[in-house]
């Protein structure tokens, strides 16, 4: 099982040196992105996947900071509208995939169509079965089209979502990001696990990074190294 691994960095990894790393891989994330802008031969898809309080945001925030945002964009999904509810479950994903040049990272994404709809009960597990093929399916289709994705899980115990949880209501700075909705879904955190393992066991070519997230420090170095090493894989360069 994927989620057995720690939640938290291997004893030998030394925090100080992980954080200068971290900063040489974001330095390298700008300077390459410009080229990869450039170039407009692929293009990337980040997807960033993980329970309330795994540090979605802040992540996004740390690792892309500086970064040309004419040539990189987020896109957060929340609930689906009355009108995307009326198409099928991809549609609304589909028109926010990067086109040449374009970095896109997703803030959740389509990934939540078969697991908040099935700890829900929303979906039967033969719907989720017919999703995970139509996701592997799209996701390939991207690949084909020169697409590269990145797919993160940010892995959280549940200890230390409790303690985000109730900074949440009690950090001034913090208040704004508190939903009770969130203390409902805590609750499911069991069922949850499982659904994200059904997802890795079914959809994981591209393969999902797991990435241990109770410390944002070894959580943005893991992130930010395996961006810097896909985008430095492709070797960009300015046209001439």
């Amino acid at each position: 099982m994927k989620l057995s691994i720690s939640t938290k960095a291997p004893g030998h990894i030394n925090k100080e040196q992980a954080k200068a790393d971290t900063e040489r891989y974001t330095d390298g994330i700008r300077e390459l992105q410009k080229k990869f802008y450039a170039q407009a031969k692929y293009s990337m898809l980040i997807i960033i996947q993980g329970l309330d309080a795994s540090g979605k945001d802040g992540l996004i925030s740390d690792v892309f900071k500086g970064v040309n945002p004419l040539g990189c964009t987020v896109k957060a999904f929340k609930a689906p509208t009355k009108e995307e509810l009326a198409h099928d479950f991809l549609w609304r994903i589909h028109k926010h995939t990067p086109e040449k040049g374009m970095i896109q990272i997703f803030n959740r994404s389509h990934y939540e169509d078969v697991l908040i709809t099935r700890v829900e009960k929303w979906i039967d597990d033969e719907t989720a079965r017919k999703r995970f093929q139509d996701i592997n399916n799209f996701e390939q289709l991207l690949m084909n089209n020169n697409t590269v994705i990145l797919k993160f899980y940010l892995h959280i115990s549940p200890e230390e979502q409790h303690k985000r949880l109730m900074e949440r209501k009690t950090n001034p700075e913090k208040f704004w990001k508190h939903n009770d909705g969130d203390w409902e879904t805590r609750k499911k955190f069991d069922d949850y696990m499982k659904m994200y393992e059904d997802v890795f066991a079914h959809c994981n070519h591209p393969e999902w990074t797991i990435v241990p997230s109770d410390q944002n420090w070894y959580k943005e170095y893991i992130v930010a190294k395996k961006i810097y090493e896909s985008l430095e894989s492709l070797k960009p360069e300015y046209p001439r």
